[in-house]
């Protein structure tokens, strides 16, 4: 697991890879060191909305891992390596860690009794 904390200076639109799978790219300003740094990263699956309320050139931090593949050419048979870097979690700075479900976000108002009869 790794962290990185930029601003958010694009957000790209959801793309619907396959049947099966749709990504989203977005991209992180880095002004730590003397040269700031964009980098990009790919959120996949239920994860694509995890950016929706962000804004633009706002302070984000953002957790991922480091994903690599190896593929082949059919033509030519030449083989590539391919690194991703791949968000799990996108978090406004100064936003605390809340994961509520899409489908429990209705419930997350509710009191709850927490007295046990026992």
């Amino acid at each position: 697991m790794f962290t990185l904390k930029g601003k958010l200076i694009v957000k790209g639109e959801e793309q619907q890879i396959s049947e099966k799978f749709k990504k989203r790219e977005f991209i992180i300003q880095d002004n730590d060191d003397q040269y700031p740094q964009v980098i990009s990263f790919q959120l996949t699956q239920d994860k694509c909305s995890l950016i929706d309320t962000l804004v633009l050139n706002e302070e984000v931090t953002v957790y991922f891992n480091v994903r690599g593949r190896e593929w082949t050419s059919p033509k030519d048979g030449q083989t590539k390596y391919f690194n991703t870097l791949e968000a799990w979690k996108v978090l406004k700075d100064g936003q605390e860690q809340i994961n509520i479900p899409k489908a429990s976000k209705a419930m997350a108002n509710v009191e709850v009794d927490d007295d046990l009869p026992f």
